[in-house]
């Protein structure tokens, strides 16, 4: 009764989203009024517009960012870099910050510019996966929520035959205008094969570049150059083998992904529910003592931290000996302690039934 009453006074959550919604998409459609005055030049110089506007908002961030990853690489005190690692850490997350305060104020002129060009690409000709087929798609108004959804990072539940593919890439567009890559992810090759084409006809017009990892090999330049492209399409396990073999390089421009930035995940439930049940795993060669890397290793110590400056003592290295001696200590004076208990419970049974066979009958 109680619920009733407050769903008709405030609404349910998905009028209340409408509601939210509702204004951002007739900006939309208020900035693609304005863009049919436009060229086609004019319209695709709309990208470099929007990357500097995004540009001139974030660009000291970005620089302090730049300036705090190399002082902790050129940084050879270990204080220092701990305090350069959480300076880092705050400035990323400010970058991050602003970067989304920016792209949520571009969206509407942003999803209008993807609209209008789908709108001028009608009755082109694309060829997806060796098939000729002629472009006849247009975002409607319940995509263009979609979209918005997704940006916000979360879950948009479509039907089957309501345009998911064509949903995604407005957001893909827009998150890619930031430069630092985004994925979509799907459940086999053929799908990012297909959609890598067939969207990648609206991207490149636009001017930007689209890769699909499923057309590589693993570790490849093919590969990195993929990785590359503003907007990069794969299945979820060549992202995940992908991610565990740079785990496991030698040097970082052995890597072949940059960072993670934003990822679009088709059929989520079917990836992060019935796929994840199977685990990815990888191996690499373990090294010998006639590797010469192997080698060095072994004779630095296994890798122990070098000394401190000026012969310091590392006090925190101490310290943690210390307490991992002491904690070994304990544990083995509770082994011992309950290893007694052991031998004194047994010593009492073994008494009682001694007891109990020397006890005349009755």
């Amino acid at each position: 009764m109680l619920k009733t009453l407050v769903t008709k006074v405030v609404g349910t959550r998905f009028r209340r989203e409408m509601k939210r919604i509702r204004p951002i998409v007739d900006a939309i459609h208020a900035h693609e009024e304005r863009l049919k005055g436009l060229s086609d030049a004019e319209v695709r110089a709309q990208t470099e517009k929007f990357r500097r506007i995004i540009g001139e908002r974030t660009g000291m961030l970005a620089a302090e960012v730049e300036r705090l990853k190399q002082a902790k690489h050129d940084c050879p005190d270990a204080e220092e870099r701990l305090k350069l690692t959480d300076q880092l850490a705050k400035a990323e997350a400010a970058h991050a910050k602003e970067v989304q305060r920016v792209l949520d104020a571009i969206l509407p002129e942003v999803f209008a510019t993807v609209r209008d060009a789908c709108r001028r690409l009608l009755g082109t000709q694309v060829v997806v996966t060796g098939h000729e087929l002629t472009w006849d798609m247009v975002p409607y108004d319940v995509q263009l929520i979609g979209g918005i959804v997704l940006h916000e990072g979360k879950i948009a539940e479509m039907a089957t035959g309501e345009g998911k593919t064509l949903v995604a890439t407005l957001p893909l567009y827009l998150n890619a205008l930031a430069g630092r890559g985004v994925h979509l992810v799907t459940v086999n090759n053929y799908l990012a094969r297909r959609d890598s084409q067939w969207m990648g006809h609206v991207f490149q017009w636009l001017g930007l570049t689209v890769g699909c990892i499923d057309d590589t090999d693993p570790s490849s330049p093919e590969r990195r150059a993929a990785y590359q492209c503003d907007i990069t399409y794969g299945t979820n396990n060549e992202f995940g083998f992908d991610y565990l073999r740079d785990n496991m390089v030698f040097s970082l421009d052995q890597r072949v992904q940059r960072g993670h930035f934003y990822a679009i995940i088709d059929e989520v439930d079917s990836i992060l529910v019935d796929e994840a049940r199977t685990p990815l795993i990888i191996s690499g060669p373990v090294g010998t003592e006639s590797d010469e890397k192997y080698a060095a290793y072994k004779a630095d110590g296994g890798g122990e931290r070098p000394p401190r400056q000026g012969g310091a003592p590392d006090r925190r290295r101490e310290n943690r000996l210390r307490r991992r001696a002491a904690a070994l200590q304990g544990a083995t004076r509770h082994a011992e302690e309950q290893e007694v208990d052991e031998v004194a419970a047994g010593a009492r049974r073994e008494t009682a039934g001694a007891a109990r066979r020397a006890r005349p009958p009755r």
